[in-house]
């Protein structure tokens, strides 16, 4: 069973950048999907940034131009690099990986405020 772990929140100034991490034990996520959704307390969660296994990628409008979904399957890994973060982009950030079955982190919290 995949396990994920995200790492790399924090609260940052709008504007600015912040570089996510979700780290994968317990199989390789070569084959997979790898994305991120992320969660404001009492919404909806929102899918947001995708990658296949080929390495095409995906993004919702609302990020596009501005985060950049990256795996190192060498590492076992997939980053999410944040640029011009804005107020609106406040949410619990979580990775999954889906397979055949679909694995998801705990998350990890990211606030951008001033």
């Amino acid at each position: 069973q995949v396990q994920l772990m995200e790492s790399g929140g924090g609260l940052v100034q709008p504007g600015g950048s912040l570089t996510l991490s979700c780290a994968a034990s317990g199989g390789v996520i070569s084959p997979s999907t790898v994305g991120w959704y992320r969660q404001v307390p009492g919404k909806e969660r929102e899918w947001f940034a995708s990658s296949v296994a080929y390495g095409r990628r995906k993004y919702a409008d609302s990020v596009k131009g501005r985060f950049t979904i990256t795996r190192d399957n060498a590492k076992n890994t997939v980053y999410l690099q944040m640029n011009t973060l804005k107020p609106e982009d406040t949410a619990d950030y979580y990775c999954y990986s889906k397979h055949g079955a679909e694995y998801w982190g705990q998350g990890t919290q990211v606030t951008v405020s001033s």
